[in-house]
């Protein structure tokens, strides 16, 4: 049984692509709106703040009352919350940032994904099967580019804490993995601005929905703990 946080592009695409796979699916939403566009598919869609630990712990033993135990939980939340300071996506340079833009783009990220880690790794613990957690984050945890500092600051601590989990539980049965999608997404959030892009230069949000499968999929003899997913016509950094 899958759950996912994040249900209206990429995690509605991953419930969707589980369900179609014959799991059992669930997906927390941050509106009620979602959470029933969830229900309307065959999924328990499930209106929570997955930011915050006593609503996702709530959520989470909603899902487990409902459906039994998760042997899969995906973080695909967007968990930014960019402040009107005018800066721009990812904060602006550091010279000219703002602390709310601090705040907005990397530490509201980081606390997320520590929330999503803690609350999903004792919610696996209830169960003697372990199971996996997947955090998704982008390209901007490998590496900051200029007047994105702020963002890549988010990322990157959602990946050190993803690291240091998963040697932290590998030996519960537990497998906690990232998912790095080193692109743009193709998805009505991103159609204005992507209409024009070459089809091989924007990420599948399909195709993202099977490398979820695929780590969830893995036995404890061979597990990924960071997968990267980069299409042919954008670049590509080692």
């Amino acid at each position: 049984m899958a759950v996912v946080l994040g249900a209206r592009n990429l995690g509605g695409a991953m419930i969707d692509h589980l369900q179609a796979r014959g799991w059992r699916g669930a997906a927390v939403a941050r509106s009620e709106e979602t959470a029933a566009a969830v229900r309307e598919r065959g999924a328990l869609g499930i209106a929570a703040d997955a930011s915050d630990p006593e609503s996702l712990g709530a959520a989470l033993a909603k899902v487990c009352d409902e459906l039994g135990p998760p042997s899969l939980i995906v973080n695909a939340v967007s968990a930014s919350r960019p402040p009107g300071d005018g800066k721009g996506f990812g904060g602006g340079p550091i010279g000219e940032a703002t602390l709310d833009g601090f705040r907005g783009w990397a530490a509201a990220v980081a606390e997320q994904a520590f929330v999503f880690l803690s609350t999903g790794i004792r919610t696996l613990r209830g169960s003697s099967d372990g199971g996996t957690l997947i955090q998704v984050t982008g390209g901007s945890a490998r590496r900051a580019m200029p007047g994105r500092g702020l963002w890549s600051a988010g990322a990157q601590a959602s990946r050190a804490m993803a690291h240091a989990a998963a040697q932290e539980v590998r030996e519960e049965g537990i497998h906690v993995a990232l998912l790095i999608v080193d692109a743009t997404i193709e998805s009505p959030k991103t159609a204005e601005y992507t209409r024009d892009a070459p089809a091989n230069s924007l990420a599948d949000m399909r195709l993202v929905a099977e490398a979820v499968e695929y780590l969830a999929s893995q036995q404890p003899r061979a597990y990924t703990h960071e997968l990267l997913l980069t299409p042919a016509g954008d670049r590509w950094v080692p």
